[in-house]
């Protein structure tokens, strides 16, 4: 990042592509990012440039883009050039990007930036095809070529020996490594020579233990300590355009796909060629231009292979014939998809982070265009309207474009990939005509470390509904925009809001959703109601774009591995008094300031309130409790100096006495039955720490804790360190005693050792007694933004690591952990929200095969782009009856209503088979087996009152249909049949 803030970055074009560079550029903090565009603002540029609008039509691109492109942030320098791009204004910069440049200027650009080491990119679009084309130099140097974090592993022992042997406390650990990598120390106790030594080579061993060079000469291995991989730098060797414009080389996956990148490289020369020789671009859908660019092509010198031997490829004229006929227009999905890899490799050449393009990419989306579409249909209908889709219409037409206004639809989130969706729908006009509209759902609200990415979001917008400020923006790009901002989440407890009336009005859905058990209860809705679902997701680099249509493809599924991983937890004897990893001192910290900052205001409020009760805690939420109220103060703090020592005091308890108390109950050398030492294994035998002001993690703790435990109190806090330190050394230490009702309880080991008792509780109680005179307490909330919040966390963990001689985590990685923070970056989530975008245009368009939808895997660091077709859905089969997951029965209620025989009658003759009936899963009734009385009790009766007898409810206002589940009822095979949608 401090490599990013230095960046000057020269960027020349500011249509669709170059406006996407420039946002996320920005977004991302680059130093200085200087625009030069001095070609006057056209009406197709509003189609994917977004930082332009009517009003700015004849103004020159780069000053109407600026002042919207400074305010996304501050701390970015943006500036405007307006001369020409000469040799001596390129040595100024690290980086320059073309876009939407002509041939000749990038091969002038591009040569004197490879003569003088300046990294050079162009990037361009044509309708539904893309260009990027990276040159970093013939020796430039990647520090850190991957995204994976180095690994890190926890110390057991070190040998004294040629060579030393390293042993891994987690066996496994010792796999993860390779023989050859580079690895350093830090944390280790005795052999100290090893702390920040110079890396180091290391042999795994079968065994699974570690060699790692001569320590003949260290001292003695005593304890803790952690080993860190190394990563190696790696040199790339670039080519200059001239020379790579014939010999290039392409980011394929497959020889299918370099085949196509060759086809669609020479398409793009043929188009600049075409350019060159008529002075204006192909006409859209004009069959006589698209020959002559076929032409073209073909008249090109063939392309040579990496030794400098010619290609013996045939050219795909049909490709270049389609590219021909749809470039004349700019999408914004496109340039999204281009735009955002761009910045990422921008990012790549300042940061040295991840490895560049090389050195050719070629993306297309051809497949949006119908399958079935007249060789060269009216180009009348592609021409332009002095509108803002003009560059749209170029591609698909107006009646597409009519179509698209009328669109009413739904999208679920308004965090970084739903700002992105909706600037997306703003663009192409999604939902703008009189009966269309975009509805946005999001519960949350606009926080401090949103605005990196989520571009529609302002600092003076922090603590409003997301769904609002996103709403309000998106009427600013498109004032035709009918959008709808609702604040409820979608979940079981809004289906009064989200229910038959309003997804009978909607469209399709699209979903920016950080959770698969959101985006599992959405998908489920889609499915319900039968409605299109395109579906988004990021992490880091890595993202995702899917698209769900009724019938036609599968049904959303989340991973198994990833949906099980949300629900993932540490058993509480582990991290309360055996962690063994990062991860298990992490969560104890974080399970410390819920209970002494939430959970114990809670606790002495409700008992204000004669609450008395303490059933509803647990026993480790208990111990946290007396913390509070058994602890070094006896009545509610008055001062700030009262808040340090109890702060003092809980670090005491913590840290040290509650460390020697453990090891009062297991002695580092105590034996287990089975001859074995208990402290052994994944069990590491803690250490009491001794509290030194002077150590910045522990004054940072007591600092964090008193200024939490004044605002629970409502009292003034500090952030005064020097004054703190003075107050410190002043205060003795909380003598044993003052503790001493907390561990005569031995609670501390109660949670796997021993019982809550009654004398334990009436001290409880009696101490809670005299906590509830006063106001009530405020219950503190964790916020990741809010520094006291993760300091407080992030020291608690460093120094519970320390007792325990486990690596710790910096406080950035604790603030992602604890905070629940995706890795997410701008340039990312642009992506696959233009990935998104490119599927919406199938979907609102005429029925689409499957083979036309394409789910979408990106690897921005790796250089890996992947689009395939989705499966269909799975049939399933019983007896004679065929289904899929999007199938339903449907049966009408009737006029008069329809009794429980009228209904078995129609199920029966609708599949032949007997089936049990099941609503909300409890028995409705069932077609078979019944005694006479039973029939002749309930057979004659209205459907919804036995309903209304199983459930005890009533359907809700709008509701339409009644949900039944069928089952087999006959042998035993457990078949799920389809819904019964009954009709009310």
């Amino acid at each position: 990042m401090q490599r990013i803030q230095r960046a000057k970055v020269l960027l020349s074009g500011l249509q669709g592509v170059g406006a996407e560079v420039a946002k996320n550029l920005v977004l991302m903090g680059v130093g200085s990012l200087t625009l030069h565009d001095p070609h006057p603002t056209c009406w197709s540029d509003l189609s994917a440039q977004f930082f332009l609008s009517e009003q700015d039509l004849g103004r020159s691109r780069a000053e109407a883009s600026q002042e919207l492109l400074a305010k996304l942030n501050g701390a970015v320098q943006v500036c405007i050039h307006t001369g020409d791009i000469t040799e001596d204004l390129l040595l100024d910069f690290q980086v320059v990007v073309l876009t939407a440049s002509e041939l000749q200027e990038q091969l002038k650009v591009g040569t004197i930036c490879h003569k003088h080491g300046v990294c050079f990119l162009v990037a361009d679009t044509r309708g539904l095809v893309g260009q990027l084309f990276c040159d970093f130099g013939e020796d430039f140097t990647v520090q850190d070529p991957t995204e994976a974090e180095p690994l890190v592993a926890a110390i057991q022992h070190i040998s004294q020996g040629s060579p030393g042997i390293l042993t891994l406390r987690e066996e496994a650990d010792a796999h993860r490594f390779n023989n050859g990598d580079l690895v350093t120390f830090s944390g280790i106790e005795g052999m100290v020579e090893l702390n920040g030594c110079a890396p180091r080579p290391l042999h795994v061993q079968r065994d699974g233990t570690l060699e790692i060079g001569d320590t003949t000469t260290f001292s003695h291995y005593l304890r803790g300590g952690a080993v860190t991989e190394v990563k190696r730098p790696k040199t790339v060797s670039h080519e200059p355009l001239d020379t790579a414009l014939f010999q290039p080389r392409v980011v394929a996956q497959s020889p299918q796909e370099v085949h196509r990148a060759h086809c669609l490289h020479q398409a793009f020369h043929a188009l600049h060629k075409f350019q060159q020789l008529h002075g204006r671009p192909p006409k859209p859908w004009d069959p006589v231009d698209a020959e002559m660019v076929v032409d073209l092509a073909q008249a090109l010198e063939s392309l040579k292979g990496t030794e400098g031997e010619p290609l013996e490829e045939q050219l795909d004229k049909a490709l270049v014939r389609r590219v021909a006929l749809s470039s004349a227009g700019g999408l914004s999905p496109m340039a999204a998809v281009l735009g955002a890899v761009a910045a990422q490799e921008v990012l790549k050449a300042v940061s040295k982070k991840f490895m560049p393009l090389d050195q050719w990419l070629y993306f297309d989306a051809l497949d949006c265009l119908p399958e079935d579409e007249e060789p060269f249909p009216n180009p009348e209908d592609y021409a332009p309207r002095d509108c803002r889709y003009d560059g749209q219409i170029a591609v698909f037409g107006a009646g597409f474009q009519e179509k698209l206004s009328h669109q009413r639809y739904l999208l679920v989130g308004a965090g970084a990939i739903g700002c992105e969706l909706l600037k997306g729908f703003a663009l192409v006009g999604l939902g703008a005509g009189g009966s269309g509209g975009v509805t946005v759902a999001d519960m949350d609200h606009v926080e401090r470390s949103n605005l990196s990415r989520q571009f529609l979001f302002r600092p003076q917008d922090f603590g409003r509904p997301k769904a609002e400020v996103a709403a309000e923006a998106a009427r600013r790009l498109n004032s035709d925009l009918q959008v709808t901002p609702l604040t409820y989440q979608l979940d079981l407890t809004t289906e009064h809001i989200y229910g038959d009336n309003f997804f009978s009005s909607v469209d399709g859905v699209a979903a920016a959703l950080d959770s698969f058990q959101a985006r599992r209860y959405v998908a489920a809705r889609c499915t319900h109601y039968l409605k299109p679902l395109l579906e988004a997701g990021t992490k880091g680099t890595l993202g995702s774009a899917c698209v769900f249509i009724p019938h036609v493809t599968e049904d959303y599924r989340a991973p198994a591995s990833a949906a099980a991983s949300e629900d993932a937890s540490y058993p509480v004897c582990t991290v309360r008094h055996f962690p063994s990893t990062t991860e298990h001192t992490l969560q104890w910290a974080r399970d410390e300031f819920e209970g002494l900052f939430h959970l114990s205001a809670e606790t002495i409020n409700c008992h204000q309130q004669a609450l008395t009760s303490l059933a509803h805690l647990d026993e480790s939420q208990v111990l946290t409790v007396q913390q509070v109220v058994l602890g070094v103060l006896r009545q509610r703090p008055q001062t700030w100096r009262d808040c340090v020592l109890w702060a003092l005091g809980q670090w005491q308890l913590c840290f040290h006495y509650g460390i020697t108390q453990l090891l009062s109950r297991f002695p580092p050398d105590k034996v287990l039955e089975n001859g074995t030492l208990f402290w052994s294994g994944p069990k590491q035998c803690p250490r009491p720490l001794e509290f030194d002001a002077s150590q910045d993690t522990h004054l940072l703790y007591v600092l964090a804790a008193a200024n939490l435990y004044a605002q629970m109190h409502g009292l003034p806090g500090s952030r005064d360190q020097t004054a703190l330190r003075r107050l410190l050394k002043l205060q003795p230490l909380p003598d044993p005693q003052d503790l001493a009702p907390i561990f005569s309880s031995d609670l501390e080991l109660a949670s796997a050792y021993a019982e809550f008792g009654p004398e334990q509780s009436k001290q409880l109680h009696e101490a809670l007694e005299i906590w509830t005179v006063g106001p009530p307490l405020e219950p503190l909330t964790f916020e990741k933004d809010n520094d006291f919040h993760v300091d407080f966390v992030a020291a608690a963990a460093s120094l519970r690591a320390q007792n325990y001689g486990i690596p710790p985590a910096d406080r950035t990685k604790t603030k992602r952990i604890v905070g629940q923070i995706t890795p997410a970056i701008a340039t990312t989530t642009a992506a696959v929200a233009g990935l998104v975008g490119l599927e919406l245009y199938k979907v609102v368009g005429s029925p689409r095969p499957r083979s036309a939808f394409r789910h979408s895997y990106l690897n921005l660091a790796e250089n890996y782009f992947s689009r395939w077709v989705p499966h269909a859905p799975a049939i399933q089969k019983f007896h004679h009856w065929k289904w899929t997951c999007w199938d339903r029965l449907e049966v009408p209620a009737g006029q008069p209503e329809r009794t429980l025989e009228s209904l078995l009658a129609h199920v029966q003759k609708l599949n032949g088979l007997r089936v049990r009936m099941l609503l909300h899963g409890k028995a409705l009734l069932y077609s078979a087996g019944w005694s006479p009385e039973k029939q002749d009790q309930h057979l004659s009766r209205r459907v919804t009152d036995l309903v209304l007898e199983v459930t005890r409810q009533v359907p809700k206002p709008g509701q339409r249909v009644l949900v039944l589940e069928l089952s087999y009822e006959g042998e035993k095979e457990d078949v799920t049949f389809p819904p019964l949608h009954y009709k009310l």
